[in-house]
């Protein structure tokens, strides 16, 4: 199922499946902000990435005494339904609670809210999880919305840029080739404000970003100032990825946890984790995109 939202900038899209932003629209100029998900190419819009972001070593997690087949990266809430909780003219709100299927991968029962409401020109999604398990619980929590480039037939991909809000020399945490942490760091640049588009950028797939001060990170058309920013404060890591080549899109990522680290174990406590909560807990983290003119 699919829910709208809008007020007089803005007119936005939810899907039930993986509690995803399908649709942005600002109504100035009718562009589409949101990735098509073309499964030719990536088939999502805005995964949410939850119980973990990233890879697990092996695919497993020990938890509760017990080894379980975790499967893929991410986690199972991005390609699962979510139930509409309610729906007005300022808010839609999405919920995830356990199955037999999630119970069988990750042995906790919660709730996964997500809340979309607008204020002007920015959409808030903000991401609620409570334990109703009876053992303390951590997670892994973040963010994958993909911006599609160009914005218009009149621009190409080149026409682009990723632009700081501070002067920055981003340290990035290398995870190839298996996905996991493991322990060697790199500098994508050094003193920069921006990042150009182009075929280079994400040859060897995501930057895992650790150490910017910036408050937002923005995709911005060169030469008319028209973007996408997201707000980057509270979150610790913030990755950037598009497929190889030319990117039709560009993912900005910001993350609370991270994939498991290549010399670790598999126990889940010793995961990265976004938080830890004991039973009737509650932890939220919000993530504000604004479509700029």
């Amino acid at each position: 199922m699919e829910y709208s939202l809008e007020n007089e900038i803005l007119k936005v899209t939810v899907t039930t499946w993986g509690a995803q932003v399908k649709s942005v629209v600002r109504k100035s100029d009718g562009v589409e902000h949101m990735w098509k998900a073309d499964p030719a190419v990536w088939g999502y819009h805005a995964p949410i990435l939850f119980p973990f972001c990233g890879r697990l070593k092996e695919g497993k997690l020990e938890t509760k005494g017990k080894v379980y087949e975790a499967g893929t990266q991410h986690g199972f809430a991005r390609t699962m339904e979510h139930e509409l909780l309610y729906k007005n003219k300022d808010a839609i709100v999405l919920q995830l609670t356990q199955t037999p299927d999630t119970l069988a991968v990750w042995p906790y029962k919660f709730r996964l809210l997500s809340s979309f409401t607008l204020e002007g020109d920015t959409l808030h999604h903000t991401l609620t999880v409570e334990n109703r398990d009876e053992a303390q619980m951590h997670f892994g929590i973040g963010y994958h919305p993909a911006f599609t480039v160009p914005f218009d037939e009149n621009h190409k991909a080149t026409d682009y840029e990723l632009r700081f809000s501070n002067t920055e020399s981003p340290l990035c945490l290398e995870t190839a080739p298996r996905g996991l942490v493991n322990g060697k760091c790199y500098y994508l640049a050094n003193n920069i404000r921006s990042l150009p588009i182009d075929e280079k950028l994400f040859a060897n797939d995501s930057h895992c970003m650790v150490n910017l001060t910036s408050k937002s990170l923005g995709l911005y058309e060169k030469d008319t100032g028209r973007g996408v920013v997201c707000s980057l404060e509270g979150f610790p890591y913030t990755l950037i990825w598009s497929k190889p080549g030319m990117p039709k899109f560009v993912c900005i990522e910001p993350w609370n946890s991270l994939p498991s680290p290549e010399r670790g174990g598999i126990k889940w406590e010793e995961k990265p984790a976004a938080a830890s909560i004991a039973p009737g807990e509650t932890w939220s983290t919000c993530l504000k995109t604004s479509f700029v003119r």
